[in-house]
């Protein structure tokens, strides 16, 4: 709506209170006739101008000004006819893009591909849950010692108590911990596959890693059962100090038993593998296979350039520079990764 004072009272431009809402046709005529007013100053005409000629713009008209002749954007109908009942809302996470290529696509599109990017191949970083689908038959497995839960017995605490830390994540995810143990048939071949969420802490290795590890070797043993660890993890849980890193010679002596039972142990390496994951078990398998470009080592890249202050090798750490190096036995892409599993399986049962 438009409120103007009369014209026979207003003595002075700063007189001029004016509120400007254009409706309609009938306002702009108005808004017309009162800038004729000899009191009002030029820049509040050229503003009531441009006012009327943003208005004529929205409602699908052409204003007399140069910037709204020239706008690239015009209704072809006057109004707005959706209704916002019809609105919808994009899900939240419906796109994803690659961090290698940043080719964009959906992520249905992702998961039917495994998780790995149609354009360069790059292999995204995926949890337990999806590579038990990816390897049992028919996704049908047996989670086991689930009731092993971690203990703050060292109270520690740095930014907030271990303890603390540990519930937030408990009710964050639904995983009890760092690694999940899960039991079930790869094409004719009953198998243990132990894997890792770097979800939980960073995958970090503490005691109930350790444990679930020792058991699933016990476990192994008792069925004659093949055992495969899929590792991603940042290292030793420092919240645990030695606990974590008494699981190192713990979970390696549990191993050789497997060894000395003629049971094959296969360790696959995922991105990233770093610590004293690979320090320890991670490099103890009877094949220390891994997927392509995982990050596998020690130290962090970083950490060492800027220790031994020199550049690194090009694609240094990658699992490709390990493989040429003797550190693996292959490198397998996901999409390959059970016809493998099960091929190796059955070349070491006969």
């Amino acid at each position: 709506m438009i409120n103007f004072l009369p014209i026979d009272e207003v003595k002075k431009a700063d007189h001029f209170i004016c509120v400007v809402k254009i409706e309609n046709q009938r306002n702009r005529a108005k808004v017309r006739q009162e800038i004729g007013n000899p009191y009002l100053s030029r820049s509040k005409t050229v503003w009531m101008k441009r006012e009327e000629d943003f208005e004529a713009n929205l409602s699908g008209e052409e204003g007399t000004t140069e910037e709204t002749k020239s706008s690239w954007f015009k209704r072809i109908k006057k109004g707005i006819l959706t209704s916002t009942a019809e609105k919808k809302e994009t899900p939240e996470g419906l796109w994803t893009k690659c961090p290698s290529c940043n080719y964009i696509c959906t992520v249905t599109e992702l998961r039917e591909n495994l998780f790995v990017c149609p354009k360069d191949g790059h292999h995204h970083r995926i949890g337990s849950d999806e590579y038990f689908e990816i390897l049992f038959n028919d996704n049908k497995y047996d989670i086991l010692f689930e009731n092993i839960r971690s203990k703050d017995f060292l109270h520690f605490t740095d930014l907030k108590s271990y303890q603390k830390r540990l519930e937030e994540t408990w009710n964050k995810t639904d995983i009890t911990d760092s690694i999940r143990i899960a039991a079930g048939q790869v094409r004719e071949h009953h198998m243990v596959i132990g894997c890792m969420d770097f979800e939980f802490i960073g995958g970090s290795l503490g005691s109930v890693m350790g444990e679930r590890i020792a058991r699933a070797v016990d476990y192994c043993l008792q069925h004659r059962t093949p055992l495969m660890i899929i590792c991603k993890s940042g290292g030793a849980r420092m919240m645990e100090s030695a606990f974590s890193l008494m699981q190192l010679a713990k979970v390696s002596a549990k191993l050789s038993q497997l060894t000395d039972a003629r049971i094959p142990y296969i360790s696959l390496l995922t991105d990233p593998s770093f610590g004293g994951i690979s320090a320890s078990f991670g490099m103890l398998g009877d094949l220390n296979i891994a997927e392509p470009g995982a990050l596998i080592g020690f130290a962090g890249p970083r950490v060492i350039r800027e220790t031994i202050k020199k550049d690194l090798p090009e694609g240094f750490q990658r699992s490709e520079f390990l493989l040429e190096h003797g550190f693996l036995d292959f490198i397998v892409n996901r999409k390959e990764l059970k016809h493998k599993i099960a091929t190796v399986l059955a070349l070491l049962k006969n």
